[in-house]
C-alpha cells in the first residue's frame, strides 16, 4: 500500500490569467525505465474524514493497477479556481481534477481539458448509466462531447413543512400562482413568520434560485445561437414573479446561511435551497415532515450541479492512460456510492446504479427521508440551467455568471428599489462586456 502525498496549494492569481495559460508539462515519474507513473488528483475535499475515504479508494485503485501512484492535491474551495490558474500557468496541472460544471466550462473555454478523453470515458461507461439531466450539464458547447465524468451532484428546489401547510389548509403548490398565494397566506411579519425563505443576495445564490423560475417560463439568458436574450416578455414575467414572491421572505440580502437558518428554525415554512439542507434536518429536525416541490409554470425547472472528474489537456501518454484508468475506477458503482455517502443527503447520486444500490438505500440518512430520496434523485432529469439551450451548452455562460450580472439584478429588484427596466438595462450592459466578441 503506497504512501500518499497531500499538497495544499496556495495562490493569489485571478481567473483572468487563464487566457495566458499553457498546457501541462510531463509530470510522470519512473525515469529509470520501470514504466511506473505518478499522477495527481486535485479535489476540493480537504476535511480529514473525506480525505480518509478518498485515500482508501486510491489505495484500492493502486492495488489493482500496479505501477500507478495517485497523489491527492486537496485545495480549499475558496482557493480552487485560482490554484488551477497558477498550475496551468506553470504547466503543472494535476492529471485529474474534480470540477463542477461551471468551472469545467471555464477550463474548456481555455482549452485546459482533454475533451476527447473525457468523452470517450463517458461513452465507454455508457451515457445511459447516468441521469440525462446530470450528463447534460457536462456536455460540450456543440453537444457532441463531455467535459467530465459525473460522480455526484445536488439539486435545488422548494422545501416545505408538510404539517404547517396542512395546518394552514394549503395544498402543495403546483404552479407560480399557487406558490405565491401560499407564501402570502403563511406570512405574518408581526410575528417574524415568513412564507418562503428566498435568496436575494447580490451573488450566485440568487442567480441559481431565480433561474428556476425563469427557465420554468421558457426564459433563458442566451438564445440557441449563444446570443444574449435577457430582455424578453418571458424573462420579465419571471422577474415580476420573483419580485412579488420576495415580499414574503425575510428582509435584507438573504444568502445561504439566512435561507437555511430561517427554514431550520421554523421562521419560514418554505425555502428555496439545495439538497444540502437535508443533513441539518436529519440532525435537528423531522425528516418525515419535509416535502419537495419544483418551480413550475410552462415546465418544471430544477437547478442542479454535478461534481465530475476531468482530465487535463497536454498530458504525456502514460499520464493520460493512468488518469483514464483512475476515473474509470472511480466511476464504478460501488466507488461512486462511497463518494456520494461522504455527505449523505446533501450529495446525490447521478446514476440509478447508485440510487438503487443496497449500500445507498441502507444508509441511515437516506432511509430517514424515505421516498423523498428517490423523488429527489429523479428530479435530475428536470434540470435546466442558464446557457444550456437545445442541447448546446454555451461555455461563455461561465463568464456571465462570473460577472454577477444576474445576482445583482435580483438584489436590485428585491432588496433595492430599482425598477425591472433599470435592472435589466444594467445587467445587459454588464453581460455585453463579457460576451464573446
Amino acid at each position: 500500500m503506497s504512501k500518499k502525498k497531500a499538497f495544499l496549494l496556495m495562490s493569489s492569481l485571478t481567473l483572468g490569467v487563464l487566457a495566458a495559460c499553457g498546457n501541462n508539462t510531463d509530470n510522470t515519474e519512473g525515469g529509470d525505465g520501470s514504466g511506473d507513473v505518478t499522477i495527481q488528483f486535485m479535489t476540493s475535499s480537504v476535511e480529514q474524514e473525506r480525505l480518509t475515504v478518498i485515500e482508501g479508494m486510491i489505495d484500492r485503485f493502486e492495488e489493482e493497477n500496479d505501477g500507478i501512484t495517485v497523489e491527492t492535491v486537496p485545495v480549499e474551495e475558496g482557493q480552487y479556481n485560482t490554484n488551477v490558474v497558477t498550475l496551468a500557468q506553470a504547466g503543472e496541472l494535476p492529471a485529474v481534477i474534480e470540477v463542477g460544471q461551471d468551472f469545467a466550462k471555464t477550463m474548456a473555454n481555455e482549452q485546459l481539458i482533454d475533451v476527447e478523453a473525457t468523452t470517450q470515458l463517458v461513452e465507454d461507461i455508457g451515457p445511459q448509466s447516468y441521469y440525462e439531466g446530470a450528463l447534460n450539464l457536462l456536455s460540450s458547447e456543440d453537444g457532441e462531447g463531455y467535459l467530465g465524468v459525473p460522480l455526484s451532484g445536488w439539486v435545488q428546489g422548494i422545501w416545505y413543512s408538510q404539517s404547517k401547510l396542512e395546518e394552514a389548509g394549503i395544498e402543495e403548490p403546483a404552479n407560480w400562482e399557487e406558490l405565491l398565494s401560499a407564501a402570502e397566506q403563511l406570512t405574518d411579519t408581526a410575528n417574524n413568520q415568513y412564507g418562503i425563505a428566498l435568496p436575494t443576495v447580490e451573488g450566485p445564490f440568487s442567480e441559481q434560485g431565480f433561474s428556476q423560475f425563469a427557465l420554468s417560463n421558457n426564459a433563458n439568458i442566451l438564445d440557441n445561437e449563444g446570443n444574449l436574450d435577457l430582455d424578453t416578455s418571458e424573462m420579465r414575467e419571471a422577474l415580476e414573479m420573483y419580485q412579488q414572491l420576495a415580499e414574503y421572505t425575510m428582509p435584507g440580502s438573504n444568502d445561504t446561511t439566512q435561507v437555511n437558518d430561517a427554514f431550520s428554525n421554523g421562521s419560514a415554512t418554505m425555502a428555496l435551497y439545495s439538497t444540502y439542507i437535508l443533513p441539518g434536518i436529519y440532525e435537528n429536525g423531522d425528516p418525515s415532515d419535509i416535502g419537495f416541490i419544483i418551480p413550475t409554470e410552462e415546465s418544471e425547472a430544477v437547478y442542479g450541479s454535478v461534481t465530475a472528474l476531468t482530465i487535463s489537456g497536454g498530458l504525456e501518454q502514460a499520464e493520460k492512460d493512468a488518469a483514464e484508468a483512475f476515473i474509470a475506477f472511480m466511476s464504478e458503482p460501488e466507488n461512486m456510492t462511497e463518494w456520494v455517502l461522504m455527505s449523505p443527503g446533501g450529495a446525490q447520486p447521478v446514476s440509478d446504479e447508485v440510487t438503487n444500490s443496497e449500500e445507498y438505500q441502507n444508509n441511515e440518512v437516506v432511509q430517514a427521508f424515505g421516498e423523498l430520496s428517490t423523488e429527489i434523485a429523479g428530479s435530475f432529469d428536470a434540470i435546466q440551467v442558464f446557457g444550456l439551450v437545445e442541447g448546446q451548452n454555451f461555455t461563455h455562460m461561465g463568464a456571465i455568471t462570473g460577472s454577477n450580472a444576474i445576482g445583482t439584478l435580483i438584489n436590485q429588484i428585491t432588496v433595492g428599489d430599482a425598477s425591472i427596466d433599470d435592472a435589466i438595462n444594467q445587467a445587459q450592459s454588464t453581460i455585453e462586456d463579457v460576451m464573446p466578441k
